[in-house]
């Protein structure tokens, strides 16, 4: 058995798949802020939405409105219905929780996050978003937990340990992460309910033989042991926690967030929780037929929206803002066309959301473009590159250094200023004091070639090109430019007619555009 198929395991043995049931709890203690660090063990939250999100379901670009009601007219919500984020972007009106955390600075929104050369396939692409691996590349190990290796490189010998007593991640639910796989071993331990965890049987002690089997049990023996204290330390945390908001009954999620919430406050110094939400596979009665405004999306978000609200609003009344930001992902968005059957098909990029007291309160990126000629297969073309989203985090929140981050990553490593206030000052550039990138190209559309043309100030550049499935078609350049005005030529001869997007990328800027070869 493989040591990662083993920890899933043992991880879904150690903890009995049952909720708190509503359970009431008490007031917080005040002597419970004597056991939370509020000037380190900063918590990262990852909201996993499995099958695939509509994107353009979620955050509308009411700029686009127009093109949207001929390319999705069977499934787009009435204008007026949308909920406004800013000028030219909106959200579903079953989210107004988000709406309300966005007003109140909680919320940054990326527009269309994804990664050259999208594989649409549900289990491919998750294990890219997992592991921030490229998509020709399988990786074994997991983006967080590769950043914990650098931390912890000798895990699991030896942990728990008087100084790190807790575990590094816990998943929410009865398989572990693979987000947290290290080189060893996976840095995540399962976890349903908090105060009902089964010891498992440790077994007589004896030698082992020096064979790969007693390697094997030697890792056996260990990670039994470790599940254990570690499940005893959890039960401890629990009951002196707390949770001080109502959370709704009958959301899975918001039944998570507050097992994570409670556990936070209980002082448990875990860095990285991960929650799940599935259903987002809907390709078909996405909405019901004849109300936009209802079906099974909309109930997804409504439960999305209304978990995030309440966790933050429970952290945020437990003092603990400045420790906790969240994240949304999910394995890729849908096809900017609906289908014949009230839903859409496996598509490309789509938005993701950080929120927490510690965001930049702003829409990353420009509404998308929704072309009126959109071919039946095409998704919308990634603006941000998760990578960078991820890298971002690493570190602002995290506090790890830009040359690590471009080695746990990727070299092209471009920092957004995702995180911008509380103990940890943002690292990078801010784009609010950025120009905005000016990006065009002529004659458009174009038989076999064309002109693309920018300005740079004395920066890095990489111009790039997509076909309308995503895939990396050809780097045209990537290196440092003089400022001032460029024109690159991109033949496209031997390509075949169709859309085609060419991304550029300058320091801590990006911007995406459309063209047609006829």
């Amino acid at each position: 058995m493989k040591r990662r198929n083993f920890i899933r395991s043992v991880g879904a043995a150690a903890s009995v798949p049952m909720i708190l049931n509503g359970m009431k709890l008490s007031a917080m203690p005040s002597s419970l802020a004597s056991l939370v660090n509020n000037d380190s063990d900063k918590v990262l939250v990852l909201i996993q939405l499995n099958g695939g999100n509509d994107g353009l379901n979620m955050i509308i670009p009411r700029d686009r409105y127009d093109n949207l009601a001929v390319v999705r007219s069977n499934i787009l919500l009435p204008e007026s219905s949308i909920l406004e984020l800013d000028d030219n972007t909106g959200v579903h009106p079953a989210m107004e929780g988000v709406q309300q955390m966005f007003q109140e600075g909680q919320i940054s929104v990326l527009h269309s996050a994804g990664y050259p050369n999208q594989n649409r396939s549900h289990f491919r692409s998750m294990d890219i978003w997992k592991s921030g691996s490229p998509a020709g590349e399988v990786w074994n190990d997991g983006w967080l937990g590769r950043y914990l290796d650098t931390l912890h490189p000798a895990f699991p010998e030896d942990y728990p340990n008087s100084e790190y007593p807790d575990p590094f991640a816990i998943t929410m639910g009865n398989v572990v992460s693979e987000t947290c796989q290290g080189k060893s071993a996976n840095f995540s331990l399962t976890l349903t309910d908090p105060f009902s965890l089964t010891p498992l049987t440790e077994g007589a002690p004896g030698e082992v033989p020096e064979t790969p089997y007693g390697d094997e049990l030697t890792f056996l023996r260990t990670t039994i042991k470790q599940a254990n204290k570690y499940g005893e330390r959890i039960t401890a945390v629990a009951e002196v926690g707390n949770n001080i908001m109502e959370y709704p009954d009958g959301n899975r999620l918001a039944e998570q967030l507050k097992n994570v919430a409670l556990l936070i406050s209980g002082g448990l110094q875990t860095k990285i929780y991960i929650v799940n939400i599935g259903g987002f596979d809907t390709h078909a009665n996405q909405v019901v037929e004849g109300d936009p405004t209802t079906g099974e999306h909309t109930q997804l978000l409504e439960n999305l929206s209304e978990a995030m609200r309440v966790f933050q609003q429970d952290i945020d009344a437990l003092g603990l803002s400045e420790r906790v930001v969240g994240m949304t992902f999910s394995e890729f968005g849908r096809r900017i066309k609906s289908n014949d059957s009230f839903g859409t098909d496996h598509g490309t990029a789509s938005p993701l959301m950080v929120f927490g007291t510690c965001v930049n309160p702003k829409v990353f990126g420009e509404s998308p473009d929704i072309p009126l000629d959109v071919g039946k297969s095409e998704g919308l073309p990634m603006q941000n590159d998760f990578r960078d989203i991820y890298g971002s985090i690493l570190m602002d929140w995290f506090e790890v250094k830009e040359e690590d981050v471009r080695t746990l990553l990727h070299n092209d490593f471009q920092h957004i200023p995702i995180i911008q206030s509380c103990s940890v000052t943002s690292t990078g550039p801010d784009l609010e004091t950025e120009l905005p990138i000016e990006l065009s190209n002529f004659p458009n559309p174009f038989r076999n070639w064309t002109t693309i043309q920018f300005k740079t100030e004395n920066e890095w550049a990489k111009l790039a090109i997509y076909n309308g499935l995503g895939a990396e078609v050809k780097v045209i350049l990537n290196k440092q430019l003089p400022a001032g005005e460029h024109q690159v030529r991109f033949d496209a001869g031997n390509l075949p007619p169709g859309s085609y997007y060419y991304r550029l990328q300058l320091n801590g800027r990006q911007k995406t555009n459309r063209m047609v070869k006829m």
